[in-house]
């Protein structure tokens, strides 16, 4: 079986927002700035040409210490050239790289870079990996899924998770079913959990030019300092973004994220929490900390790195320290972007081209032929199992399984009885309806028991279905949003190689890619 695509508009799990974005509609015009697609791309270079050289060297400087220790570091320098350009997607510090669609948010971005060279050879393109470093959401990455079990790390270390340290760590490493080596070494010679994922994605990914930036760093949050500055004390960015969700909802589009009158925590070691102004002193929330309006512009001159952006300024930071055309990320992550455009206009930084990842499901050849033989289109999948095995029993019966001709059949001639009786005695018209009523809901009833019935002539292909279900959609979820890359990885080493010949970041598609059996 080749590797197949489908449109996502096919599969009945996208959102109306997504999917009209893709198809550029009209009326999404004025939320975004350049097309996501190649020729958008042109525009694009030319916005983001005058990006400041101080910031590039600033860059250049903290990937150089960043990347310290590490073999076959990539060359920085390249990023002080005003024709070299970044693309960037973004995730948290998942273990073990966590579900499998970190990697396909990767493999697009680099295959993004190299598909911009092709079009644009004048320029440089270097894919960038944003670690989310500073997120502080440890419960939604300290467990991975191995073989459909959930494994888990637990530490009472609190604050940004990428200043986590490692301490304890073992015990989860030996819990695990399988590993491989690079993640052993990864975990065993790093002390953050941040050196950690740097370690294993540059070993993974590092060959094809991948950068891994951590932006917890006090020289680029300088960067940053004007408008860390202005949501603090002027609070300007919870009327822009509340401008543009009001945008959305009149479209009738629904929204992801809201801004609040401040946009920024308080960062220190074990301490992640909002800033909030209440009467004329700042506070940090949960903590005895405060500031006075003097003392809150001091701490963010003399210490930029202890503030750390929210969900809405955190795009706004990374286009202002990145010389950067492009962010790939999850429906929810295009969504999201997409409510943003006001505050990117407002400190005229301009707005990247936003590209949902690539989409994939990995086939084994067990659930292939199961598949093949059931009759199954790929797309009807993604159907919840109930749907699936209901349009399976109907569409493979040889009788139809419900009355409705019957009853369009027989209704004029009750319709005709209702208009008898009112004749006869006006009162009767009630008593004739409930029958009619009654009879309708008889057939109804007869019709379910017919469809339970041939359901019970279907009771092993209903079964297959629902083990096919089980091992692509396991516990419900999107194989993608689940399983690693482990269980698939160590009876298919060339994995990685083969997303990146088969992705193609600007086709909005799902791949179903087929995997040959170990012994096949």
């Amino acid at each position: 079986m080749p590797i197949q695509s489908y449109p996502l508009s096919h599969l009945s799990a996208f959102s109306p927002l997504l999917l009209d974005y893709l198809d550029e509609k009209p009326n999404l015009k004025n939320l975004y700035q350049n097309s996501p697609n190649i020729a958008g791309f042109k525009n694009q270079l030319a916005d983001k040409k005058s990006f400041p050289i101080g910031h590039r060297k600033a860059l250049v400087e903290v990937l150089q210490d960043q990347y310290q220790g590490l073999e076959n570091a990539p060359a920085f320098e390249k990023l002080l050239d005003s024709t070299t350009f970044t693309v960037t997607t973004g995730h948290q510090l998942n273990l073990m790289t966590g579900p499998l669609y970190v990697i396909y948010k990767i493999v697009s971005t680099i295959n993004l870079a190299k598909q911009l060279k092709a079009e644009y050879p004048a320029y440089h393109f270097i894919p960038v990996y944003w670690m989310a470093t500073e997120d502080h959401d440890w419960d939604e990455i300290n467990h991975v899924h191995l073989n459909q079990k959930t494994y888990s790390w637990n530490t009472q270390q609190q604050g940004a998770v990428g200043r986590f340290t490692l301490e304890g760590i073992s015990d989860f490493l030996h819990s695990l079913p399988y590993s491989l080596p690079i993640f052993q070494k990864a975990y065993s010679q790093s002390k953050t959990l941040t050196e950690a994922v740097r370690c294993y994605m540059h070993e993974l990914f590092g060959a094809e030019g991948l950068i891994c930036l951590d932006a917890d760093d006090a020289r680029l949050k300088s960067l940053f300092h004007p408008i860390m500055e202005a949501d603090l004390l002027e609070h300007v960015h919870e009327s822009l973004v509340e401008s543009q969700n009001q945008h959305l909802n009149d479209l009738g589009y629904k929204t992801q994220i809201n801004a609040r009158g401040i946009n920024l925590f308080y960062l220190q070691d074990g301490i992640r929490e909002r800033i909030e102004k209440q009467g004329e002193y700042y506070h940090v929330l949960n903590q005895s900390i405060q500031f006075s309006l003097e003392e809150l512009k001091n701490e963010l001159q003399l210490h930029p790195e202890r503030f750390s952006p929210n969900v809405v300024l955190r795009p706004l930071y990374q286009e202002c320290i990145l010389p950067n055309l492009a962010y790939l990320g999850g429906p929810a992550e295009v969504a999201y972007w997409l409510q943003l455009k006001g505050i990117f206009d407002h400190h005229r930084v301009p707005y990247p081209i936003v590209l949902p990842r690539n989409f994939a499901l990995l086939l084994p050849s067990v659930e292939q032929k199961r598949i093949e033989k059931l009759g199954i289109k790929i797309s009807d999948l993604f159907l919840p199992e109930s749907s699936l095995i209901r349009k399976y029993v109907l569409e493979n019966t040889l009788y139809s399984l419900d009355f409705q001709q019957e009853m369009e059949a027989v209704d004029p001639i009750l319709e005709q009885m209702v208009w008898k009786a009112k004749q006869v005695d006006p009162t009767l018209e009630g008593s004739i309806l409930a029958e009619r009523q009654r009879w309708i809901n008889g057939l109804e009833r007869m019709a379910k028991k017919l469809k339970r019935a041939e359901e019970r002539n279907h009771e092993t292909a209903i079964r297959q279905i629902q083990q096919v279900k089980a091992r692509l959609f396991p516990h419900g979820n999107w194989q993608e949003r689940y399983d690693n890359l482990l269980d698939f990885y160590l009876d298919k080493p060339s994995l990685i190689q083969d997303l990146l010949d088969s992705f193609d970041p600007l086709h909005f598609e799902l791949y179903v890619i087929p995997l040959q059996s170990p012994n096949a």
